[in-house]
């Protein structure tokens, strides 16, 4: 989500509202990212939901967001400005699809945040704050090479590599899941 504010910047189709999209950009994240956060919250303190599910949301937000961000963006964006882009993107770029996918992104993002979260604590209960640590690390890591990249990608291989992460982490998820759950019916005898 980072780079995709820079990415509707970059955007010849979107003219003079180009740059206020930007700002909404980050604000509809944030909505995104809140409202998937209180929802969540809401419906695991009454056990309504399991983690697994709260997951797959995520994959299909991340992952129809992607889509539309592929069909509606340059292929150049992240590395051209807006006067000097050489792509055409597949469909007609929309303000409001833009939006639309910063909502998305900020919801996917949510998704697996509180998830990773919620496993993190109940796998670690003792060393929660090491545990937190090194998982804010790796993220932290990660995105300083994701940004360190954007600027010689284009978006399609950004988003294919996001993509294949996005595969693999929710496998292992599944796969740490239910190795949690098996254990826990076994200190249940």
């Amino acid at each position: 989500s980072g780079v995709y504010g820079t990415c509707i910047g970059a955007t010849r189709e979107f003219r003079m509202v180009a740059k206020g999209l930007i700002g909404l950009s980050g604000v509809f994240i944030g909505i995104g990212e809140i409202l998937g956060g209180g929802i969540f919250g809401l419906l695991f303190y009454n056990n309504q939901f399991r983690r697994t599910s709260a997951i797959l949301l995520g994959v299909i937000t991340h992952l129809l967001g992607f889509y539309l961000i592929f069909l509606m963006i340059p292929g150049d964006a992240p590395l051209a400005s807006a006067d000097s882009s050489h792509y055409k993107p597949y469909l007609s770029p929309s303000p409001a699809v833009a939006l639309v996918c910063s909502f998305l992104l900020g919801l996917g993002d949510s998704c697996f945040n509180t998830q990773l979260y919620s496993i993190i604590g109940i796998l670690y209960p003792e060393e929660s704050g090491p545990a937190f640590g090194s998982f804010k690390f790796i993220q932290s890591v990660s995105a300083a090479v994701a940004f360190g990249y954007s600027n010689y990608l284009v978006l399609s291989v950004q988003l294919l590599i996001l993509t294949i992460f996005c595969f693999f982490g929710t496998i292992s998820f599944f796969v740490v899941e239910k190795i949690e759950a098996n254990a826990s019916d076994l200190q249940d005898f």
